[in-house]
């Protein structure tokens, strides 16, 4: 094998590795539900149409310098030109028309995957309220009079519609397997919609830097048949837990890497309140100083 070959070889290896270490996956070109899907396509449909324009560009790169090459007779070298009409139009409409072909995918997209948009469906929609913390995510289901810490629990073949807010700085949320990332913020309620179409546990996960226990800021998600749900809330209402005011408060400090855990929701106007800001934001670090459960900086 030669230097270059070799060199080569080593490369794929070292990203090889490099992905099963990270364990990066393609979760966001494989989701579940019709949020995650029409993503996708949006996705696949701007990556075509702008390979339209880069394969023929590196192709045509590499031809002119190849006729162009010095042992070429037949090359005709023209010095003193500057200017064709024709060359222009062909130069200036193809990216024109990606442009426009691009723009069209965004603003239809946009406007059918509006994350407050409900989605199509016979069934009534659950509703999930979600409140992120340092460093973990509280999710309220009011109907029920149940919360969960770290891990979501919806049923297949029904949309969910989630309100968002934070307790603490601005947040990021985000299910790759199901689609649309969206914000959460102090004082303010975002809106999404999602919904599986399949049994699965999906990975979730804090999208925007938030301090020390960022890195640990994930959640499962859970999508169960209709029965297991039901299951699944009948015994987080049996729940010796109560999430009150004083639970709330005590989850509001910062820790990382907590548990799940459910309890049953002592008062179901919870995530209104936090939104009103009728319950302090999280103490956050004293002192500038994170908590010691949380950073080894804490000595410093």
């Amino acid at each position: 094998m030669s230097d270059t070959g070799r060199r080569l070889a080593r490369m794929g290896a070292a990203i090889t590795l490099g992905c099963g270490l990270s364990g990066c996956t393609l979760r966001v070109l494989d989701p579940t539900g019709p949020v995650g899907m029409q993503e996708r396509t949006i996705l696949l449909n701007a990556t075509i149409v702008m390979l339209v324009i880069i394969v023929p560009t590196m192709l045509a790169t590499l031809a002119v310098a190849w006729w162009y090459r010095p042992g070429n007779p037949r090359a005709v070298r023209r010095p003193h030109w500057s200017f064709s009409g024709r060359i222009e139009i062909v130069t200036w409409s193809i990216p024109l028309l990606a442009i426009l072909f691009l723009g069209g995918i965004a603003w239809i997209g946009s406007h059918d995957l509006d994350p407050g948009k409900p989605l199509p469906s016979k069934e009534k929609p659950l509703e999930v309220e979600v409140v992120s913390l340092d460093w973990k995510w509280l999710f309220l289901y009011p109907e029920a009079r149940v919360a969960s810490l770290n891990r979501l629990v919806i049923p297949v073949g029904r949309p969910v519609q989630l309100r968002l807010t934070s307790a603490s700085v601005w947040n990021g949320f985000f299910v790759p397997g199901l689609g649309s990332m969206i914000y959460t913020m102090s004082g303010m309620a975002t809106r999404l919609n999602l919904e599986a179409d399949r049994e699965g546990t999906f990975r979730g996960l804090s999208t925007h830097l938030s301090g020390d226990g960022f890195s640990d800021m994930t959640f499962e998600t859970r999508a169960v048949p209709g029965n297991a749900f039901a299951a699944w809330l009948g015994g987080a209402q049996g729940s010796t837990d109560t999430l009150d005011d004083d639970a709330y408060r005590a989850l509001s400090r910062q820790s990382s890497n907590d548990p799940p855990k459910t309890y049953r929701l002592a008062d179901d106007r919870l995530f209104d309140r936090i939104v009103a800001q009728a319950l302090p934001p999280g103490p956050g670090p004293v002192a500038g100083r994170p908590d010691p459960s949380v950073s080894p900086r804490q000595g410093h």
